[in-house]
């Protein structure tokens, strides 16, 4: 199993944006779906965005409009769009494949942060 690595994260102004970057070695794109999860100091995880084998995008309702999630087959890379930052999106981003484990999928990265002040 590869694992993803997350890059891009920093500290930003509300209402500002940020791009977050995973890689996935090993055309894992093209076998695994994609994921963003994010987790805020003292909360649960929570999912945030997918993006499958064929390109169809998901998001939850808090991101739905100010993010956007895309991926480049050639690259082995998911980016995350960020816009119009908002305090309440401060936390830690975790990229994720998903799908068959026979595939390789089902693996975390480390996370990279993200801090958004108001």
């Amino acid at each position: 199993q590869v694992q993803p690595v997350e890059s891009g994260g920093g500290s930003v102004q509300a209402g500002g944006s940020l791009r977050l970057s995973c890689t996935v070695p090993g055309s894992t794109s093209t076998r695994c779906g994609m994921d963003w999860y994010r987790q805020a100091a003292g909360k649960q995880r929570e999912w945030v965005s997918s993006i499958s084998i064929a390109g169809i995008t998901t998001y939850a309702d808090s991101v739905k409009g100010r993010f956007i999630t895309s991926k480049d087959k050639a690259k082995d890379m998911m980016y995350l769009q960020m816009n119009s930052l908002k305090p309440e999106d401060t936390a830690k981003y975790f990229c994720k494949t998903s799908g068959s484990v026979s595939y390789g999928c089902g693996v975390w990265g480390q996370g990279t942060q993200v801090t958004v002040s108001s």
